[in-house]
């Protein structure tokens, strides 16, 4: 590892008794970029955050932040994360201010610099009037901000989100999207994990899709994008049963659904085109792709547990 990378792994293994829930797998994280980690529920990205977080030590592989073994230098590491979990867990007995500063005590922030810290959060999150409010009083919204905020308390060289935006109406996403915008302005590095497709692509410079505990795919949102589907997508329901012939004739990459078609071609607007008019019955669309087609083309349409 250099002095520009702050995470590192290398056939990265967790086991528990017969069941291993991350397979041997490889990254990095850059300083000052915003990684995320994506993939469906049980696919092993929450128990790889954790291993980083040095919440779980790992079975095997390496795994190093800020250059030192995760499972050597928990402390240390430590100190220098901020971590914003899935799950609301404030303290319901403590006001706003209080919440952050009594979490301000386990990073030994001086009661003084503590309160300075505090109000800067809350000016930055947009709760300053609300500083001396009971937690029941605040919207969900409300308490998911504080929940980041408070993530922020030790001024950390890593920040690792855990479904930052779950719950949050469009608004308050597009608000927490706008915090680590300018967070990265700063330098601070990310390491994001979020069922929200458009927020990956809105937020990671690079990431990896993660499926039965390996990676998948590793890139750039918009590479990933170009490479693995294409430029645009068609979607087609209530087509006419030579449709299919038709497409496997012509090598056109495609996935069938009980409803519909979904059509990935380099030259869609073309077969837009040709299909509209021969094989659509019902409705047919043409739109960009997105990395949730990526997402969807490498995982699977299933449900998973």
């Amino acid at each position: 590892m250099n002095e520009n990378t702050v995470v590192v792994s290398e056939k990265l293994t967790k086991s528990f008794r017969d069941f291993t829930a991350v397979k041997g797998i490889d990254f990095s994280v850059a300083a000052g970029e915003c990684f995320g980690i994506l993939g469906p529920n049980g696919a092993g990205k929450t128990t790889t955050v954790r291993m980083v977080s040095c919440l779980m030590p790992a079975t095997e592989g390496r795994l190093e932040v800020f250059n030192l073994p995760v499972n050597d230098f928990p402390r240390q590491i430590k100190a220098r994360l901020g971590v914003c979990p899935q799950e609301d867990n404030l303290d319901p007995d403590l006001n706003v201010l209080q919440n952050l500063l009594v979490y301000a005590r386990y990073f030994d922030i001086k009661k003084k610099e503590a309160r300075k810290r505090a109000d800067e959060i809350l000016d930055f999150i947009g709760l300053a009037s609300k500083k001396r409010s009971a937690i029941e009083e605040l919207s969900g919204g409300m308490k998911r901000r504080l929940v980041f905020g408070r993530s922020l308390l030790n001024r950390p060289d890593l920040l690792i989100l855990d479904e930052p935006t779950s719950g949050l109406d469009p608004q308050g996403r597009h608000q927490v999207w706008e915090y680590v915008a300018e967070l990265k302005t700063s330098g601070t590095t990310f390491l994001l994990t979020t069922h929200y497709m458009e927020e990956a692509a809105q937020l990671c410079d690079r990431l990896i899709i993660m499926d039965n505990g390996k990676i998948v795919t590793e890139g750039r949102p918009k590479e990933l994008i170009k490479n693995l589907v294409g430029r645009n997508v068609i979607e087609i329901s209530g087509y006419q049963k030579d449709l299919e012939p038709f497409l496997k004739e012509k090598g056109v990459v495609y996935e069938k659904t009980p409803s519909r078609i979904i059509l990935f071609s380099k030259d869609s607007e073309h077969f837009f085109s040709e299909i509209s008019q021969k094989f659509c019955d019902s409705a047919c669309s043409l739109r960009m792709a997105n990395l949730e087609d990526v997402f969807l083309k490498l995982t699977g349409r299933d449900l998973k547990e």
